[in-house]
């Protein structure tokens, strides 16, 4: 069997989403975690179900309980009532079939229904976001009946007295990246994030005055963020300041291999940032401020450099030179591959397995 952890072939159900397909064709960073960890248990012979939306392909099965129709009901009233329909059906499938394990994606509602639907196979859930108090008390009640999995050290501080079986980090496909020598880089720094307070892009404009160099923004404007956008960025829109909305694929992946590095000035415990990832192993170093979980992903002096303040971040940039683009590239990869992920899962796969087996010969 390829792939590093020797386990039996097991029949593996995701839950994933009713607005995106797997993988997904624009914004859906969850929906590409699971497929890549799809194709990575596939490749090693695992059985793996994709639940989700329609239009959801890859070497695996995918069964589409929502129509692409749904998606439009994103951010309306209609969209707990199809969030819950398309959780309802899911549950009823995998009670249905013969799984070995239940992996739920879907966040706090799909964690309820699993909790609650006394299914035969165990059910692993991953929370792809930040944390709130009341959803920690949320997490902590239900915590021996499902097994939790967080991104990152980070967001496991976000609360407390939950019985976490796991941390796995996301992942990204470094065979979709480009890196560059150093000689072929463009002098400019790129941003690659969501217009928000919460990213910070008015430091990240602040660094580039400061270092006299260009900068890239590149992302859309979340919707209640249009007054900073027009207050912060737009009015230092220029030659040396670009704001770029959509960018993606072969754009997203040359935009990152060319740039001197990637800023990631969060103003927030952010609880990964893929971002960041897609830069090292773009051979693309990054300059962080150090919250959230950019002590966990960076490696100082490796594949960038963290800082506390602006100041912090003017000094990073003259350091840029003592970092070894190649193994900038190939350590990220090391550390953030599909291959890495799918180990961690399937550690976890096994231990709920066990558990479970456990549980009910002493039942």
């Amino acid at each position: 069997m390829v792939g590093s952890i020797n386990v039996e072939t097991r029949r593996i159900a995701l839950i994933v989403s009713p607005w995106y397909p797997v993988p997904p064709t624009g914004y859906g960073g969850i929906e590409l975690m699971a497929y890549y960890l799809a194709r990575e248990l596939s490749q090693r012979s695992h059985s793996v179900t994709v639940i989700g939306r329609q239009g959801s392909q890859g070497p695996f099965e995918t069964l589409a309980l929502a129509p692409e129709s749904w998606s439009k009901q994103l951010g309306t009233l209609d969209q707990t009532a199809r969030h819950s329909l398309f959780l309802y059906r899911a549950y009823e499938i995998v009670r249905k079939r013969a799984f070995d394990v239940i992996h739920d994606h879907s966040g706090p509602p799909g964690i309820l229904v699993g909790a609650t639907s006394r299914l035969q196979a165990p059910v692993v859930a991953t929370l792809h976001g930040a944390l709130t108090e009341a959803e920690g008390e949320f997490l902590a009640a239900i915590d021996r009946q499902i097994h939790l999995v967080a991104i990152s050290r980070a967001q496991q501080s976000m609360v407390a007295g939950v019985e976490w079986r796991g941390v796995v980090h996301n992942a990204v496909d470094a065979s979709e990246y480009s890196p560059v020598a150093r000689e072929e880089k463009d002098d400019y720094l790129v941003e690659l994030a969501r217009i928000s307070p919460d990213k910070g892009q008015h430091i990240a404009i602040e660094l580039a005055k400061r270092l006299n160099v260009r900068l890239v923004l590149a992302g859309k404007v979340d919707g209640d963020a249009r007054s900073y956008f027009e207050a912060e960025i737009q009015p230092n829109l220029n030659g040396q300041i670009v704001w770029r909305e959509n960018v993606e694929g072969k754009d997203k992946a040359e935009l990152l291999a060319h740039a001197r590095a990637l800023v990631f000035p969060i103003q927030w415990e952010e609880p990964f940032g893929l971002a960041m990832i897609e830069a090292m192993v773009s051979g693309t170093p990054v300059i962080a401020l150090a919250h959230g979980a950019a002590p966990e992903v960076v490696e100082p002096g490796v594949t960038g450099w963290l800082a506390d303040d602006v100041d912090g971040m003017v000094a990073a940039y003259s350091r840029l030179d003592e970092i070894d683009l190649k193994r900038c590239a190939e350590e990220a990869g090391r550390r953030f591959g599909p291959k890495q992920m799918a180990d961690g899962y399937l550690n976890v796969y096994e231990r709920a397995i066990e558990q479970s087996v456990y549980s009910e010969s002493i039942s």
